[in-house]
């Protein structure tokens, strides 16, 4: 089970990740790895966001939040389609 502080905690982690990969590279181009490792950083980011978004909506609705289930990152990557 995730709870809400482990979510923002690891969505906290990821963007400080995500930050030093692009100040690393100012100027220059990322590598294939860094290139990729940015892009799961993005879907990771995506799932967690998407995860917490979902235990505040089953709060709301006066269901349990510890029933959220993370989704696939084809599910939440279709989002901004």
């Amino acid at each position: 089970m995730t709870d809400d502080a482990e979510l923002r905690q690891r969505i906290t982690d990821l963007v400080e990740e995500e930050h030093r990969l692009e100040r690393a590279h100012v100027g220059s181009p990322l590598s294939g790895d860094e290139k990729a490792r940015l892009d799961r950083i993005g879907v990771d980011l995506d799932r967690c966001w998407d995860l917490l978004r979902q235990r505040d909506a089953r709060r709301a609705a006066g269901q349990d939040p510890d029933e959220a289930r993370p989704r696939g990152a084809s599910v939440v990557e279709n989002y901004r389609q």
